[in-house]
């Protein structure tokens, strides 16, 4: 047979078809080349728990928001993008260099905003060129960045810093200000990959927003975001969603992921109730079978008395295989029905232990007074403050970052002094501060509550902590081991279940660092305590769902607004 090389019209599409493939494989190359990729990624802890036993995706550039319940292993995969931590199987692919943002920041405070941008050698080799000093190192450290401090001004203005000097000392800026400042030095690097950890935490909105606009410009290469932050989630490219240590790529926003999460939950659902019923269907043939057969046996055994002996043991042979064979077609059934409903049930998601706070003990009747505040001068800010919370009333806070929020709910409490005025609080007061440093990392979570509530038996303590979320064994959880929703919960369980039960409740950013379905567990907790509450938050959409009966806003002074 002869081999002909095809010519004319045929032989041009041929190749053009080569070369679109071609094409199509040098792009392939070059996205797979920009982009991080994991492969089979296993990593223990070396108390032998596992955080990965076989992770496989691929981050392309453009910004990823990655997504998790708490304790998912969120975090613990940008350490190991970032390489802080390492891999015990697997291989990380990374296309240049790292740079990441944490959730706890720490910074020098005598540092200057040129240190912390990482700007300062190339500032000072500039001003010696301008001053005519012009040496080959120093034509070395400017490189291409001749425009740099043009370029971090307008960075620094774009996160909302504008006019903030170069020279200025960290110590004196205010947390958010500090957060929006090692951002800017990220983007400022350009990295090819960028890995931020609930950058928004503790930010005020008009911060937040910023931030948000900076991610919808990021175009320098690979960026997974790790947050809770709604509006931040609806401008990335893709959601990607841990769950139990496996990673599921949406693309759009947050918007899109939820509708692709219900329709493929309402296929499990389905898939679940049909796989149940199989399984009881399978259930009441295999019972009938089995009826089947031993009425074909007393049958059998009666019509055999009157038989010679030989006959009746083949026929009795013969009824055994025969029911054998039913009974076992049955059984097969029946195990294949159920491996297919234990299938279906794992597709289907159980919700997080809900948060009940049905404390009788903390309510407050309607009308009686519960903080009275004249003429107070908040310490450090020199904010004044007239206030009076009247239960059940449910304040929520709102304020620019450094206006004295966390400063006010101190004074509250009692934790702090204020500069002058009148405090008059006369019922018991609890404050859930940022920090959750209410628990003993060294105690269970039942051995917190034992200490705050020495008073409560050891089954009331565990009844306690099962409205909260602990329900048997989990009480028993060393507190220095849990996530940061399961904080979050046990300090509120130490803080409600103390004595006195607290009739005035503050907490401080009681979002930060909790997943999305826990943000709506504390809402709808928070909406059935029965006390005084005064909540703190940057996060509008939760202040909305605990429905505040009161709007207000510190600045220089604290007044009402609407919500």
């Amino acid at each position: 047979m002869t081999r002909t090389t095809p010519t004319g019209a045929f032989a041009r599409g041929s190749s053009s078809a080569r070369l679109a493939r071609i094409d199509r494989t040098a792009k392939a190359r070059a996205l797979m080349s920009s982009s991080v990729i994991c492969t089979d990624v296993a990593h223990t802890w070396p108390d032998g728990s596992s955080a990965f036993t076989g992770l496989t995706v691929t981050f392309p550039a453009g910004v990823t928001g990655l997504i998790g319940a708490n304790g998912s292993g969120k975090t613990t995969l940008l350490r190991l993008l970032a390489a802080t931590l390492h891999p015990t199987r697997g291989s990380i692919s990374v296309p240049g260099p790292v740079a990441v943002l944490p959730q706890n920041l720490t910074t020098r405070t005598q540092a200057r905003v040129a240190q912390v941008l990482g700007i300062e050698q190339t500032l000072a080799a500039l001003a010696a060129v301008e001053s005519g000093e012009v040496t080959p190192q120093h034509l070395e450290t400017i490189g291409q960045d001749w425009d740099v401090e043009q370029r971090a001004h307008a960075l620094l203005a774009d996160l909302g810093l504008d006019g903030l000097p170069l020279d200025t000392e960290v110590g004196t800026l205010s947390g958010g200000q500090t957060v929006l400042l090692h951002l800017a030095a990220l983007l400022l690097a350009r990295p090819g990959v960028l890995l931020l950890d609930e950058p928004t935490n503790n930010l005020d909105q008009p911060a937040r927003e910023r931030v948000v606009h900076a991610l919808a410009g990021w175009r320098h290469g690979v960026c997974v975001v790790v947050s809770h932050d709604r509006d931040l989630l609806e401008g990335v490219d893709r959601i990607a969603e841990l769950h139990q240590g496996r990673i599921t790529v949406h693309g759009g926003g947050f918007s899109s992921y939820e509708q692709a999460l219900a329709t493929q939950q309402a296929a499990a659902q389905q898939a679940l109730r049909t796989a149940e019923a199989d399984e009881r269907r399978q259930q009441r043939d295999l019972t009938q079978a089995q009826q089947s057969v031993a009425k074909r046996r007393k049958q059998g055994a009666r019509s055999a008395e009157n038989m010679p002996k030989i006959l009746a043991g083949a026929r009795r042979r013969a009824a055994q295989e025969s029911a054998g064979k039913l009974t076992g077609i049955a059984q097969q059934r029946l195990a294949a029905a159920r491996d297919a409903r234990r299938e279906a049930e794992a597709a289907v998601r159980e919700d997080d232990p809900a948060i009940r706070l049905d404390l009788p003990a903390t309510a407050v009747p309607a009308g009686r007074g519960v903080a009275r505040l004249r003429e107070v001068v908040l310490p450090h800010t020199g904010a004044r403050v007239d206030l009076d919370v009247h239960g059940p009333q449910r304040v929520a806070l709102l304020g620019d970052n450094g206006t004295g929020k966390t400063t006010l709910l101190r004074v509250l409490a009692g934790d702090l002094d204020p500069e002058q005025g009148v405090v008059e609080v006369p019922v018991p007061v609890r404050l859930l501060p940022q920090r959750l440093d209410v628990l003993d990392p060294g105690l269970s979570v039942a051995g917190n509550v034992a200490a705050a509530a020495p008073g409560l038996s050891a089954n009331q303590v565990r009844a306690g902590l099962a409205r909260l979320g602990f329900p048997g064994r989990r009480a028993d959880q060393d507190a220095g081991s849990l996530s940061g929703g399961e904080a979050l919960r046990a300090s509120l369980a130490v803080v409600l279940l103390a004595e006195p039960a607290p009739q005035l409740l503050m907490l401080d950013e009681p979002t930060n660092n909790l997943d999305l379905d826990s943000i709506g567990h504390l809402a709808a907790a928070l909406r059935a305590y029965r006390g005084a509450l005064v909540v703190v938050s940057h996060d509008h959409r939760f202040l909305t769902d605990i429905r505040p009966t009161r709007w207000m806003r510190l600045s220089e002074t604290l007044s009402d607004v609407d919500g």
